[in-house]
């Protein structure tokens, strides 16, 4: 009886520590940062961008719908937008949507 005791203990522990190697070991993940050119030339043609994807849409989007219509970021988007707004060609819709004035 007492081989059986010391050979269930052994392989709880063993496990227990297999266990613990398991949650140790993490994934790294690599995320893609873009960078964003800030001058009045790129955010003019993201503007243009924008402009084309709401035109197109003929309805109000959001930030990430218009993104993903016009293939570009959403930091791109917002620099977009804010130079239309600028310009007065945009309007807010409901539901934090953009709408062409």
């Amino acid at each position: 009886m007492a081989e059986k005791k010391a050979t269930t203990k052994k392989a709880a522990t063993e496990t227990k520590v297999a266990a613990a190697k398991k949650a140790t070991t993490t994934k790294k993940t690599t995320t893609k940062k873009t960078t964003v050119a800030v001058n009045a030339e790129n955010i003019g043609f993201k503007a243009g961008d924008v402009y084309q994807a709401l035109a197109a849409a003929d309805k109000a989007l959001s930030v990430s719908e218009i993104a993903k219509a016009a293939k570009i970021s959403e930091e791109e988007t917002l620099l977009g937008l804010g130079w239309l707004f600028k310009e007065g060609k945009l309007q807010n819709a409901d539901d934090n949507k953009v709408a062409l004035a």
